[in-house]
C-alpha cells in the first residue's frame, strides 16, 4: 500500500513538473520524409474584437473530414490556460503531395445551424488552425452590404512552403462563398498546394512579427524620452540630496559642538530628531514584510523571464510564455521567503510561519481567486477558456508541493542569515509624537504623487504589452522591455528617496509604508490608464471579454504594484541606513 501510494505521488509530481516545461507541440521535430501524416489542428472559434472569448471550433456546425485515426498529442499547462483547445480537423494532409480540390463533407443546415452560422458571422466570428505549429487565420463568412444575406465560406485553399524537409510557411485562402439558405446541403472542400520556400526554419514565424509597429519610432523616441528622464531624476536626486545632506551633517556637527545650554536654546529640526523611531518596526509588520518578499519575487520572475524570451523565442511555442513565467514563479520562491523571512524577524516578528503562509500564497491567491471568479463566467458561456479541474488540481499541487516547501527554505534561510536587528541607531522605548507639517508633507499626499514619475516613464510600453496581449500582436522586442523595466527601477528608487528624506525632515518616521505604496501607486494610474485603453483603443464588448480584461488588468496592476513598491522599498531602506549610519548620534 505505501509502495502505490509513493508511486502515484511521483507520477503526479512528474506530471505537473513535464506540463510547466515547454514542449514541441504534436509530438512532431518538425522534420518530415515525403508522404509523412501532416496534421491540421482546428483550435478555436470567436468574435474578432474579443479576443480572449473564444469557443471550440465545432461548437459551430462546422464539420469533420473523414480520417478520424490521429496520433497521440500532448498539452501544456500553459496551453490548457490560456484556452487552447485542439481538436483533429479530419483532413489528410500529407508532406509534399498536393490535393486538388476535395471535397470532404457536408453540412445539412437545418434552422438551427443556420442562426448558429448567422450569429458568428453577424459578430465577425475567425477561427484558428495550426499546422506545425504555425498558426492559421480565418473568417467564417460575410454579409452582403445590407445585411440581409449572410454568406459561409466553404473552401480552405492551403498553400504550404516547405524548405527541405521541414515546413516553413502556411498561407490560408478563403473561397467558395455560399449562401445561407435553411434545410440545405452544404459541400466543404479543401485542397493543398507545396512549393519550395527560401525561408529558413529558424526564421518562419518572422512573418507573423510586425517590425512597423513595434520598432516604430514612436517607441524609440518614448525609450530616449524615459532614458533622459532617469539622468535628469538622478542627476537632480544626487545635486539636492548631496548638497542638502552636506549643509545638515554640517549642521549636526557643528550642534556638537556646542554646550548642552546653547543645543537646549537652538532651533533643532530636521531627520536626525527622528533617530531613535526612523528604525522602528512598522504597522502591520506581518503583512508589510510578506508584500516586500513577494515584490521581490515578482522582480526575480520579470528579470529572468525577460532575460530569457531575449535569448529564445517563446512566442514561437504556444502557452510556452506562460508555462515559464509559472516555472520561473515557482523555482524562485526562496526569494520570496528570504527577503520577507529577514525583515519579519528584523522587525521582531514572532509569528513567521503565519508569515511565510501569507507570503508564499498572497500572489498565487490572487491570481487563483481572479481566475475562479472569471471560471465562472466561462462555463456560463461554454468558452474554452473555462479552466478544466485537471489543470486546477495541478496549479494547486505546484502552490502547496512546490511554491510552499521553497519558500520555507527561503525563510529559514533569511531569517538564519539577515534576520538580526543591527541598525545603525537604537530605537527609543517610547515613540516621539509627530510634529504638524503642511498639506502636501502628509504620506497620503506624499502617497497619490509618488506614482506620477514611474507611470510617465512607462506608459508608452504599456501600450505596446496591452496592443501584444488584447489585440492580434506578437510582442517580441524584448530588450525594450529589459530597459523600461531598468528605467522603471531607478525612476522608483529616485521618486521614494526623495518621498523619505522631505518626510522624515519634516520628523515624521512612518517612512516604511510611505515609501513602499509611493512607489505602489504606479499601480492605481496603470489600472486608470487600461480604462482609457479599454474605452478608446479596443472595441470589446460583452460580459466575459469585459470581466476578463478588467479582471486581469487588475491582477497585473497589483502584481506591478508590489513590485514597484518592494523595489522603492529597498532603495530607501538603503539610504535611511546610509544616512543615519555616517551622522553622530549621542
Amino acid at each position: 500500500m505505501g509502495l502505490c501510494r509513493w508511486t502515484i505521488e511521483v507520477v503526479v509530481l512528474t506530471t505537473v513538473f513535464s506540463s510547466l516545461l515547454p514542449v514541441r507541440a504534436d509530438e512532431h521535430d518538425h522534420k518530415y520524409t515525403d508522404k509523412e501524416e501532416v496534421v491540421l489542428w482546428m483550435n478555436t472559434v470567436g468574435p474578432y474584437h474579443n479576443r480572449q472569448e473564444t469557443y471550440k471550433y465545432f461548437s459551430l456546425p462546422f464539420c469533420v473530414g473523414i480520417k478520424k485515426t490521429i496520433s497521440h498529442y500532448h498539452e501544456t499547462l500553459g496551453e490548457a490556460l490560456q484556452g487552447v483547445e485542439l481538436e483533429f480537423s479530419g483532413l489528410d494532409i500529407k508532406f509534399k503531395e498536393e490535393v486538388l480540390q476535395t471535397t470532404y463533407c457536408d453540412i445539412e443546415l437545418d434552422k438551427p445551424k443556420r442562426d448558429a452560422f448567422v450569429y458568428a458571422i453577424k459578430n465577425h466570428y475567425w477561427y484558428q488552425m495550426y499546422i506545425d505549429d504555425l498558426p492559421i487565420w480565418g473568417i467564417v463568412g460575410e454579409a452582403d452590404e445590407n445585411g440581409e444575406d449572410y454568406y459561409l465560406w466553404t473552401y480552405k485553399k492551403l498553400e504550404i512552403g516547405q524548405n527541405g524537409n521541414r515546413i516553413v510557411d502556411v498561407n490560408l485562402t478563403s473561397e467558395g462563398k455560399v449562401k445561407l439558405v435553411p434545410n440545405t446541403r452544404i459541400p466543404m472542400s479543401y485542397s493543398v498546394k507545396w512549393k519550395k520556400s527560401d525561408v529558413k526554419f529558424e526564421d518562419r514565424f518572422d512573418k507573423y512579427l510586425d517590425p512597423s509597429f513595434f520598432q516604430h519610432r514612436i517607441h524609440w523616441f518614448s525609450i530616449f524620452n524615459s532614458f533622459m528622464m532617469v539622468i535628469f531624476l538622478v542627476g537632480l536626486v544626487s545635486m539636492i540630496l548631496m548638497r542638502t545632506l552636506r549643509k545638515d551633517y554640517a549642521r549636526y556637527s557643528k550642534e556638537e559642538e556646542m554646550d548642552d545650554m546653547d543645543r537646549d536654546l537652538g532651533d533643532e529640526y530636521g531627520w536626525k530628531q527622528v533617530h531613535g523611531d526612523v528604525f522602528r518596526p512598522s504597522s502591520h509588520p506581518l503583512i508589510f514584510s510578506s508584500l516586500i518578499g513577494s515584490g521581490c519575487q515578482i522582480f526575480s520572475v520579470s528579470l529572468i523571464v525577460i532575460i530569457l524570451a531575449m535569448i529564445e523565442d517563446l512566442y514561437t511555442e504556444r502557452g510556452s510564455m506562460l508555462s515559464t513565467a509559472i516555472f520561473v514563479y515557482a523555482a524562485t520562491s526562496p526569494v520570496n521567503g528570504y527577503f520577507g523571512g529577514s525583515l519579519y524577524a528584523k522587525q521582531g516578528g514572532r509569528r513567521w510561519i503565519k508569515q511565510m503562509f501569507i507570503g508564499a500564497f498572497l500572489i498565487p491567491a490572487m491570481v487563483c481567486g481572479t481566475a475562479f471568479f472569471i471560471n465562472f463566467i466561462a462555463i456560463y458561456y461554454h468558452a474554452s477558456r473555462a479552466i478544466p479541474f485537471g489543470t486546477m488540481v495541478a496549479v494547486c499541487c505546484i502552490c502547496f508541493f512546490v511554491i510552499l516547501p521553497l519558500n520555507l527554505v527561503g525563510t529559514i534561510l533569511g531569517r538564519n542569515l539577515s534576520g538580526q536587528p543591527n541598525f545603525p541607531c537604537r530605537v527609543n522605548a517610547v515613540p516621539r509624537p509627530i510634529p504638524e507639517k503642511k498639506w502636501f508633507m502628509e504620506p497620503a499626499v506624499i502617497v497619490c504623487l509618488g506614482g506620477i514619475l514611474p507611470f510617465g516613464s512607462i506608459f508608452i510600453e504599456m501600450y505596446f504589452i496591452f496592443t501584444s496581449f488584447w489585440a492580434y500582436k506578437i510582442y517580441y522586442v524584448y530588450g525594450f522591455m529589459m530597459l523600461v523595466l531598468v528605467i522603471l527601477c531607478i525612476v522608483t528608487v529616485c521618486v521614494t528617496i526623495v518621498c523619505t528624506y522631505f518626510l522624515l525632515n519634516a520628523e515624521d518616521y512612518r517612512w516604511q509604508w510611505t515609501s513602499f505604496l509611493s512607489a505602489a501607486s504606479t499601480a492605481v494610474y496603470v489600472y486608470m490608464y487600461s480604462f482609457y485603453y479599454y474605452f478608446f483603443k479596443t472595441k470589446m464588448y460583452g460580459l466575459f471579454q469585459t470581466s476578463f480584461y478588467f479582471g486581469y488588468m487588475a491582477v497585473f496592476s497589483t502584481a506591478l504594484g508590489i513590485m514597484c513598491g518592494a523595489v522603492g522599498y529597498m532603495g530607501t531602506s538603503a539610504f535611511v541606513r546610509k544616512i543615519y549610519t555616517n551622522v553622530k548620534i549621542d
